[in-house]
């Protein structure tokens, strides 16, 4: 028995070869979107520096975990006002769907501004905590509120872009949470 082999699709082949990707614009880039890919690649070769001296050199660097483990913090909140700013993080449509317009985009416009509240707050207690910490860092001699200053300056990032996310909600007249015609 033979097998009949058919041509391959041609239409399928080209659109797994060329996505649809846009091509790259750094204009559609903010400056924390560079500082967090920078601290991304320090955190990528603290890691691997931590790697290769503990399993090639038999022993590890002393101060690249503590170091890795700041790294992530710091790319955690700089990076955060990145979805901030692309309004993606974790959000709960499912009540939108089913809520009339006029009560979802009251909502939408609370969710707005209880998240402009929630990130001056956390800068606020931030600042607070960071002025309090004197303590060094365990492995190498950095004050810690250093740290905690890097992540308030996160939590103004965030609270920045939040304000520029609610004001473009509210002068467009929609959000992102409500559901078009089409969704209905």
């Amino acid at each position: 028995m033979t097998e009949q082999r058919q041509p391959p699709d041609s239409e399928a082949l080209e659109s797994l070869a060329a996505p649809d990707e846009a091509p790259f614009d750094p204009r559609d880039y903010r400056l924390e979107d560079y500082v967090t890919l920078g601290i991304f690649w320090v955190l990528a070769l603290d890691v691997f520096l931590q790697f290769f001296s503990r399993y090639v050199l038999g022993d590890s660097v002393a101060w690249t975990e503590e170091m890795a483990r700041y790294l992530l913090i710091l790319v955690c909140f700089i990076g955060g006002s990145m979805a901030v700013r692309r309004n993606s993080h974790i959000m709960v449509e499912f009540f939108y769907r089913y809520m009339p317009p006029a009560m979802g985009r009251l909502l939408s416009t609370f969710v707005d501004l209880a998240r402009i509240v929630f990130f001056a707050a956390a800068a606020w207690i931030t600042y607070g905590l960071a002025g309090r910490t004197h303590s060094m860092m365990v492995s190498v001699d950095i004050p810690k509120s250093y740290l905690y200053y890097a992540v308030m300056a996160g939590f103004l990032l965030m609270l920045l872009r939040a304000v520029q996310v609610a004001m473009r909600h509210w002068r467009d007249g929609t959000s992102e949470l409500l559901a078009g015609d089409d969704d209905r």
